[in-house]
């Protein structure tokens, strides 16, 4: 099977994107018993990618998932770093910022969980929703004392949020930090029918909020909020790919190429020893086998 897709979802910096225009569901030659088979073989690049990060320790993979509820982000993680190792991988999922939080500046509590050098870091939703819930909500800037009424969340405002996301992605980018960012494109229609499985099967109505269907009537305002951020901060040092994600199947096997492709991109390299560390090696060996 010979099929990547990586660049079919990318959005290049300075395009127009148009998530209109974006597909929710995959169509095209894979199957769905193919990706399953691709996703194996791709799982095993990905382990020994991570390895040679981990041992190269000089950079590190920031991989930033986002998507409306039920888009597949969690089972996404599940079922493509099942197979890494987790001392090597660290994922971290916010939810709505404590009291300790908005008192900093709002990529404050983004900064304290990047990863080390060596280690891929995964951002279950990100600094992005602060343009994304806080634009469809503008109320929720409040919360940062900084600003007393709505009508200050003008255009200049959000103007310069994306200003301060490109300046702080460019900073961990020339500080060693990859940084891929992908949005999980589910449709309306599919996140219904996500929502009813998980109040119809008891082990899934934890998943559940009432909350989650007031959002949907916040749909549309959502939509225009993530095409503005990705139009606006998809940049050549932190691209954006839009991947449908009606399919779980196909958006697995589809983020994994998309990672694979930037550790491969990131040229590591396992550490060579010097003459001397070379020569340590064989006298231990050689006491070793020396052993009674």
């Amino acid at each position: 099977m010979d099929y990547n897709f990586s660049d079919d979802f990318l959005i290049k910096e300075n395009s127009k994107f148009d998530i209109k225009a974006q597909n929710t569901k995959y169509k095209g030659k894979i199957n769905k018993d193919e990706a399953k088979q691709l996703l194996n073989i791709e799982k095993e690049k990905l382990y020994l990618l991570q390895e040679k990060l981990y041992a190269d320790g000089s950079q590190s993979l920031l991989i930033i998932l986002q998507g409306m509820d039920a888009a597949g982000k969690d089972s996404l993680v599940e079922h493509v770093f099942n197979g890494v190792n987790p001392q090597g991988c660290e994922v971290t999922s916010f939810k709505t910022p404590s009291t300790k939080e908005y008192s900093h500046d709002f990529l404050w509590r983004h900064y304290l969980a990047l990863p080390a050098k060596g280690k891929i870091g995964i951002f279950n939703r990100s600094h992005y929703e602060s343009v994304l819930v806080c634009k469809v909500h503008p109320e929720y800037n409040l919360s940062e004392k900084v600003w007393s009424d709505v009508k200050q969340f003008d255009e200049k405002f959000w103007e310069n949020r994306y200003e301060s996301i490109r300046n702080f992605e460019k900073h961990l980018a020339n500080n060693g930090t990859k940084i891929i960012k992908i949005f999980l494109n589910v449709s309306k229609e599919e996140q219904k029918q996500r929502f009813l499985e998980r109040i119809e099967k008891d082990d899934k109505n934890w998943k559940f909020s009432s909350g989650d269907v007031t959002e949907r009537g916040f749909w549309n305002d959502y939509m225009k909020a993530y095409e503005k951020a990705i139009q606006e901060t998809s940049t050549d040092y932190a691209p954006w790919f839009a991947i449908p994600a009606d399919q779980k199947w196909f958006t697995r096997v589809a983020a994994i190429q998309i990672i694979i492709d930037a550790l491969e991109s990131m040229n590591l390299k396992f550490p060579e020893l010097s003459g001397k560390d070379k020569d340590a090696l064989k006298d231990s060996k050689h006491k070793l086998e020396s052993e009674k």
